[in-house]
């Protein structure tokens, strides 16, 4: 993952309605959410709703999939995980790692 995704990445975070969408994405797991779903777990109006889910689609924290009449969104764990792996890449100067990885990847 190159800088001006990391930072397209972290810039789609750093907004706390859009970090609150993507979470419950995260929470949703594969089967994912439609944007009714979503508007109704967080209190979101849907035109409010579908401006975040854009710009977590345009930063590919998400996908969208149509399935029949409905839009399904879920969160894109592929690239999450690069972004983690960029943030902790060279950590501890060099040294053995204090910090214990995850015996693997939620998904």
């Amino acid at each position: 993952m190159d800088e001006s995704n990391v930072a397209r990445a972290l810039a789609a975070l750093a907004q706390p309605v859009r970090l609150r969408v993507f979470r419950r994405l995260v929470e949703a797991g594969e089967g994912g959410a439609t944007p009714g779903a979503l508007a109704e777990a967080l209190g979101l109006p849907s035109s409010s709703l579908s401006f975040h889910l854009k710009e977590l689609v345009h930063a590919h924290l998400v996908t969208q999939e149509r399935a029949s009449r409905n839009l399904i969104y879920r969160a894109a764990f592929g690239p999450v995980n690069e972004l983690i792996a960029f943030l902790t890449r060279n950590c501890c100067g060099g040294e053995p790692c204090a910090v214990q990885p995850a015996a693997q990847p939620c998904c």
